[in-house]
C-alpha cells in the first residue's frame, strides 16, 4: 500500500461505541412509561431496530437550512424508533421519551472510545497524515467528537444528511475527498461495515480497510482487514 495523503474514518462502531447494548438503553429510558423490562422485551426491541435499520430509507434530506437538516435528521431516528415501538409495544407518552432519549446519545452518556482510538489518531497526525470522518450519523456526531475528545484531530468531517449522500454511495466520499483536494488514490478509509465502508469507499476509488474486532488475524492481501485502530500506522507505512 502507497502512503496516502489522508485517512478516513467512519465514526460509531470504527472510533467509539455504545456503552453496553442499544437495546438496553432504549428499553432502560422506557421503564418510567410503564414499558416492561424483561428479556423478551429486549429481544423484541433488538429484533425491531434491526428490521426497522433494514427498511428505514438512507438519511438524505433536501434541506440545505442548518435548523431544517436537523429536523429531518430528528424525524428520520422518530420514524425509526417509532417502528421500534409499534411493533415492540407502544406506549402512552411516547413523544416526550423520544426527546429525552435522542437527546441522551448526544453527549458521552452513553459513548465510549475504543482503548486505542486516542492513540492511534495521535500517531498519524504526528506522522504528517491529513485526518477525517465520513459518516452517516446525523450533526449530533459535532456534540459528541467534541465531548470525547476528538474534534480538534480532524481536518474534515463529512456527514450523510450534509453532503446529501449516504454511504454506500460514493457521492459522500467523492464530497469527503473535495475537503482535501486528494485524488482517490491518495486517501484510504477505515470502518466497520464491509458494505458501507470498504465497498462504498472502493466504489470512489478510494482504498477500503476493514476493521473486524472479531477476526481471527489480520489481512494485508486485495481485501485489507484490520483488528485494532493501532495497527493502522504500521499498515500505512
Amino acid at each position: 500500500m502507497s502512503r496516502p495523503a489522508v485517512v478516513f474514518f467512519d465514526a460509531a462502531g470504527t472510533l467509539f461505541t455504545v456503552k453496553g447494548s442499544v437495546g438496553d438503553i432504549y428499553l432502560s429510558y422506557a421503564k418510567p412509561y410503564g414499558v416492561p423490562q424483561t428479556p423478551e422485551m429486549l429481544a423484541s426491541v433488538n429484533a425491531a431496530f434491526r428490521r426497522a435499520f433494514h427498511d428505514a430509507p438512507p438519511p438524505v434530506f433536501a434541506a440545505t437550512e442548518p435548523s431544517e437538516i436537523k429536523r429531518c435528521e430528528r424525524l428520520w431516528w422518530f420514524d425509526i424508533v417509532h417502528n421500534v415501538f409499534y411493533r415492540a409495544g407502544m406506549f402512552e407518552g411516547f413523544d416526550d421519551y423520544f426527546e429525552t432519549v435522542f437527546n441522551a446519545f448526544a453527549g458521552t452518556t452513553h459513548w465510549v472510545l475504543y482503548p486505542e482510538t486516542l492513540r492511534t489518531l495521535g500517531a498519524l497526525k504526528n506522522a504528517g497524515y491529513e485526518l477525517g470522518i465520513v459518516s452517516n450519523f446525523d450533526t449530533r456526531l459535532f456534540g459528541v467528537l467534541r465531548a470525547l475528545g476528538l474534534a480538534e484531530l480532524f481536518d474534515s468531517v463529512t456527514l450523510s444528511s450534509l453532503a446529501h449522500a449516504a454511504k454506500p454511495s460514493p457521492k459522500i466520499f467523492q464530497a469527503a475527498l473535495a475537503e482535501h483536494a486528494v485524488d482517490p488514490e491518495d486517501a484510504v478509509h477505515v470502518g466497520d461495515s464491509d458494505r458501507e465502508d470498504v465497498a462504498g469507499a472502493e466504489s470512489a476509488g478510494v482504498r477500503g480497510i476493514l476493521l473486524d474486532r472479531e477476526a481471527e488475524s489480520s489481512s494485508t492481501g486485495a481485501r485489507t482487514v484490520i483488528r485494532r485502530l493501532d495497527e493502522l500506522p504500521a499498515l500505512l507505512t
